[in-house]
């Protein structure tokens, strides 16, 4: 059964790697012919992490897959929306006669609202679709209303490549990953809070992905490009792992806490804002904790900190914890679901 994958990037966007790309040989061993087509250019993703205009990039991505749909495979996987802006009675055309699964990693329908001719489009995509896959419970409590075929798959962690070190840095280091786009939304608000924390109680700050325009927001933190390599050899060395988010922020509430896997795979204790999946991922006091206000980062820090065998003990809780979102552990359930929306059973 021939099934093409349209996502929104190549590998080197990570939501496409992580929930899409990843799994083309899983499907692949149940009986798919799997075939991928990013949406953007590898170009278009550098421009957006380097804040540059990409404009005529996106145009001409999108004529690009335009001219490509009138010769799809029947079955489709789609990431978010095979046309971005585009309205939704414009991208049925395209889906006519097709069959395809949809899948969300981020409330991206709140981008849409109150816009004309594209409010509601996600709603009526998924209204169509032979299932629905969504990273975290508000999206999976938001989708199930259109589409009784919506299972929860999150944005699993291979614990198999992602293992604690054995040895850490010689300095306490809270660690960020991500991207220069959630950098700017997510971290950098909190610039001022974590700087006054890492000097007062004197630990150092990793960022893994952040822009070179972080050095200014963080002047004494190291910052490191993100690649495989990197997380895999540096995230574990470190002794806490944080993820703010905004509070009061439904598209934030929205996001998966594939950060916060990344952590506790790693052997990591998170400390994260009490929002959204987060709060589903981390339970206080034993993988990690959840904070509030700058003096609840503040205590979490401390708690940490000052002693070493409790974060030993965390560490480890994390690190079973991890097991639960594993790709090992998932693989099969994304098959599964695969051959079920497709089949009708």
């Amino acid at each position: 059964m021939e099934l093409g994958i349209y996502t929104r990037y190549s590998e080197l966007g990570a939501s496409s790697r992580l929930r899409c790309y990843r799994y083309a040989d899983t499907l692949r061993e149940h009986g798919f012919d799997v075939r991928m087509y990013p949406l953007f250019g590898d170009d278009t993703l550098e421009a957006l992490y380097g804040g540059r205009k990409r404009s005529l990039k996106l145009a001409r991505d999108l004529v690009r897959r335009m001219r490509a749909l009138p010769r799809a495979e029947k079955d489709l996987w789609i990431e978010y929306e095979l046309l971005p802006g585009i309205p939704y009675g414009i991208e049925k055309r395209y889906l006519r006669d097709r069959r395809y699964v949809l899948s969300f990693d981020d409330a991206v329908y709140l981008k849409y609202r109150g816009r004309p001719f594209l409010d509601g489009k996600f709603e009526r995509l998924a209204s169509g679709a032979a299932g629905v896959m969504a990273a975290n419970d508000l999206l999976v409590e938001h989708f199930s209303r259109f589409n009784s075929n919506t299972v929860k798959i999150p944005t699993a962690v291979d614990t198999d490549a992602l293992r604690p070190a054995a040895e850490k840095f010689d300095c306490f280091t809270a660690v960020w990953i991500g991207t220069p786009v959630t950098f700017n939304a997510h971290l950098a608000p909190y610039a001022r809070m974590f700087d006054v924390l890492s000097r007062r109680l004197g630990f150092g700050l990793l960022l893994i992905g952040a822009p070179e325009t972080a050095r200014t927001l963080f002047p004494g933190a190291r910052i490191e490009a993100w690649s495989e390599q990197t997380e895999r050899e540096l995230l574990p060395k470190c002794h806490a792992g944080i993820m703010p988010l905004p509070p009061n922020d439904d598209f934030a509430a929205g996001k998966s806490a594939y950060k916060l896997l990344q952590y506790l795979a790693a052997g990591v204790p998170a400390i994260a804002s009490p929002v959204g999946e987060n709060r589903v991922v981390v339970a206080p006091g034993k993988t990690g904790f959840l904070a509030d206000s700058p003096e609840e980062w503040k205590a979490a820090f401390q708690a940490l900190i000052a002693d070493e065998d409790r974060r030993a003990e965390i560490a480890a809780a994390a690190r079973n914890e991890a097991e639960k979102y594993s790709v090992r552990r998932y693989a099969p359930v994304v098959g599964k679901f695969f051959e079920k929306s497709f089949s009708g059973a």
